[in-house]
């Protein structure tokens, strides 16, 4: 099983892509810092509910939307 840390990272990366953001631009976005981001997305961070939603809610994305693709992606990897 895959760290749900780095799945939620990548599932953050995965869905910034699809909207064509920018890390600086989903930054500003969920009102955090640029280096903040990257750390979400490698996975090397344990973020809290509100910064989850406040990334979920730039991506327009519901919280519960963005920890489904966390959890597909987690579950994926054990195949």
């Amino acid at each position: 099983m895959a760290d749900i840390h780095s799945s939620f990272g990548t599932a953050v990366r995965g869905a910034r892509h699809k909207a064509g953001l920018s890390q600086e631009a989903l930054a500003a976005r969920a009102g955090v810092h640029r280096t903040y981001v990257s750390s979400v997305e490698l996975g090397k961070v344990r973020i809290g509910l509100e910064i989850a939603q406040r990334l979920a809610l730039a991506l327009n994305l519901t919280l519960s939307e963005l920890i489904t693709a966390a959890e597909r992606l987690e579950f994926n990897s054990e195949e």
